[in-house]
This record gives C-alpha cells, sequence and structure tokens, in this order.
C-alpha cells in the first residue's frame, strides 16, 4: 500500500515559519495543520503569535481556535485531533503540512506513537499532580524521576511538571522506564512519506527576533489579552495558563512582579525555549535543516524547499 504524502515545517519559536508555510501549501495544494500546543485555545491570540486569518491566504488550518482555554490539552489529544485533520485533508486531495515549534507532538503523528499503555487509573497521577503543587514537591519529583529514569530526566526540562508526572506515571504503570518506551517509539518506522524540514538562524539573530516579537507581543495588548483571560475565570494552574508569556504576565497582574521584570523574564524563557527546541530536533532522524543565512528570502528558501520534494 502506498504512504501517504505528509509535510513537516517546523524549527524554533520566531524563526519565520507562518510566511513560509503559506508559500509552501500554496505551491503544493497543501493545508496546514498547527502543531503549537497553544494556538489551539481560543481567545488566546497575541501570547501565542497566532496567525491572523488575513494571513493565511485562502490556505486552510486546522488546530487553531478549537478549545476553550479551560480545556485540556496534551499530546495524546493533540495526535487524535490531527488524525481527524488529516484524514479530511486526504479526502480533498490536499497534501496535509505539519507546522509548529513542538516536537513532541509532530513525532506522535509522524512515528504514530503508541500512548495507550499511560492510561487507566489516574489516582497516582494525581497524587504526583498534588506533590508538585507543593513548594518544593516539583523539585523532589525531578529526583525521584532521576532516581528510576535517568535518561528521560536528562531529557525534561526540571520545570517541565506535566512531561515528569507523565514519565513517573507510566513507569509506576508499566515498570518499565518511559525512555526506553520512547526510543522503541521512535525507531519505528513511519506510516507516511514524509519530508521533514527545520528551519533556523544564527543564534543571535533568533535572540533578536524573540526580544523584537516580545516587544510587540506588549504593544500589542498582552497584558489585555491576560487579564481577560483571567477575568472568564482562568487560573494559573490551567494548561493554557502555562504557556510562555501567560504565566509571567500573571505574576505581573497578581503584583508579584514588575512589568519590566516579566518581560524581562518572557525574553528570557523563550531564548532558552528556543534552545530547547534546537537541540530537540538535532536528535531527530531524516531531517532537512534549512538555514536562513543562505537563502535571500522566503522565496529562495521556498524554491530550495520544491526542489528537495
Amino acid at each position: 500500500m502506498e504512504k501517504k504524502k505528509l509535510i513537516i515545517l517546523t524549527g524554533p519559536t520566531a524563526v519565520g515559519k507562518t510566511g513560509l508555510s503559506i508559500r509552501l501549501a500554496k505551491a503544493l495544494n497543501g493545508s496546514i495543520i498547527s502543531a503549537d500546543s497553544m494556538q489551539v485555545y481560543q481567545y488566546m491570540d497575541i501570547g501565542s503569535a497566532k496567525i491572523r486569518p488575513e494571513e493565511m491566504d485562502g490556505v486552510d488550518h486546522y488546530l487553531i481556535d478549537c478549545l476553550k482555554p479551560w480545556e485540556p490539552f496534551n499530546v495524546v489529544i493533540f495526535q487524535q485531533m490531527a488524525r481527524q485533520a488529516m484524514a479530511q485533508i486526504y479526502a480533498q486531495e490536499k497534501i496535509p503540512i505539519l507546522v509548529g515549534g513542538t516536537g513532541f507532538y509532530i513525532q506522535a503523528v509522524l512515528y504514530d506513537i503508541d500512548f495507550t499503555e499511560n492510561d487507566g487509573d489516574t489516582a497516582y497521577r494525581r497524587q504526583l499532580e498534588a506533590m508538585a503543587a507543593t513548594e518544593a514537591g516539583a523539585a523532589e519529583l525531578y529526583n525521584i524521576l532521576k532516581s528510576v529514569d535517568l535518561k528521560a530526566a536528562q531529557e525534561i526540562h526540571p520545570h517541565n511538571t506535566k512531561r515528569i508526572v507523565r514519565a513517573l506515571e507510566f513507569y509506576y504503570q508499566t515498570n518499565r522506564p518511559i525512555s526506553e518506551h520512547n526510543l522503541e517509539q521512535r525507531a519505528k518506522e513511519s506510516p507516511f512519506n514524509f519530508s521533514y524540514f527545520v528551519l533556523t538562524d544564527d543564534r543571535e539573530k533568533l535572540y533578536a527576533r524573540i526580544d523584537d516579537r516580545v516587544d510587540q507581543m506588549i504593544k500589542d495588548g498582552l497584558v489585555e489579552e491576560v487579564r481577560s483571560l483571567l477575568q472568564m475565570g482562568c487560573e494559573r494552574s490551567m494548561t493554557s495558563m502555562q504557556g510562555l508569556g501567560y504565566k509571567e504576565i500573571i505574576d505581573y497582574l497578581t503584583g508579584e512582579i514588575t512589568l519590566d521584570e516579566a518581560i524581562y523574564r518572557i525574553k528570557r524563557d523563550t531564548r532558552h525555549f528556543a534552545k530547547r527546541q534546537i537541540t530537540w530536533f538535532k536528535w531527530e532522524r531524516d531531517v532537512a535543516w534549512i538555514n536562513r543565512r543562505d537563502y535571500e528570502d522566503d522565496q529562495t528558501i521556498l524554491k530550495a524547499i520544491l526542489k528537495l520534494l
């Protein structure tokens, strides 16, 4: 059976994926699926750098503005929604283009990762989450993870409580490290005839664009957007409110830090996030790297991608 085509365009935050993805979709009769953990939420436009309707230029976009900010969203839900979107796109005889910077989400679709072993009893998960909410709990959970699955601990940021909890829950339920399971899943052959492009740039240019983007978000009304979300009943503990830019502005609005400090933290943590994204993509196989410094503009990058395809 012939494998269906799938194109992936990814890279670190603020590298310029959105504009290029529109050009690519129009050139290939494609539709875009957002592989982003924040753009799926309604009312969260500025902080997520969500594409505006007028920027879509007639290209169909999926997994944008699908959920309310208080609804849960994780890699399993993403995988299910992406599969549904791909079925619709293939039915229209178009090519799905996964665009976004959440590497684990892309991997879940690309290699059809099986998450069923991590389903079932949630009591232990709730226990871990309660522990993580305490002052020293998150650090303690990370230490526990290091003792049972050092490889997973090395791959997961100490502040990424959600993934730490998932890894510990998996170990509790299966008595095997999640890093071992992930290795098996990554070794799987993709069910798709895929092309995987990682857009990148020189570190200094990328960091400068991140700083400029954060400044623009503040000018565009990020503070007002977060204030509005809080008025809707959103809370700091919600998945949506854990996004970069949102938790820092919440700290400002609750009087814990100044606005200048919030802006500084958003810029700093976004730079760290971009660095972790690049590290993730370096571990992926069958990837074509596209460095902006080697091209004049998006049009010349597009020509290079089309030639590779």
